[in-house]
């Protein structure tokens, strides 16, 4: 029996189904700038970081701002289709939020800079997509 002898026909590896929370790889390997996100990823972003325990520590003076408690000329210096700049300071998503909003796809990865969470191009930090604003 061959390896592949098992799997249904008229079906390949490359056309297995993906679980409705997880986008499909894209075939062409890049995004369209500004249209990844969809709103059930929005909502989900926002349902997590609106807890109280998820939303971090802010002095009351920055929190007065609005601005996703950063410190004055720290504030949205990055851009879509743009390259973080190299002053920007990233973290890393929890996996949980990782796990709601779908497995980036291959050569991209979430960040999150302040109060937005950002797609961005592995190797060139292109900013492809953002959702903005999710602590007020």
């Amino acid at each position: 029996m061959r390896k592949r002898d098992h799997e249904p026909q008229g079906m390949h590896r490359s056309q297995t189904p993906q679980p409705p929370h997880m986008p499909a790889p894209s075939s062409a390997g890049t995004l369209a700038i500004g249209a990844y996100f969809q709103p059930h990823q929005q909502e989900a972003a926002r349902a997590y970081y609106g807890q109280k325990e998820n939303m971090g520590f802010c002095p009351p003076g920055l929190a007065k701002k609005g601005n996703g408690c950063l410190p004055p000329g720290q504030a949205k210096k990055w851009r879509k289709g743009a390259p973080l700049p190299a002053g920007v300071v990233y973290y890393d998503l929890p996996r949980s939020v990782v796990l709601t909003l779908g497995v980036p796809p291959a050569g991209y990865k979430y960040v999150r800079v302040a109060s937005d969470i950002l797609l961005i191009a592995i190797g060139t930090s292109i900013v492809i997509d953002a959702l903005e604003d999710l602590v007020r």
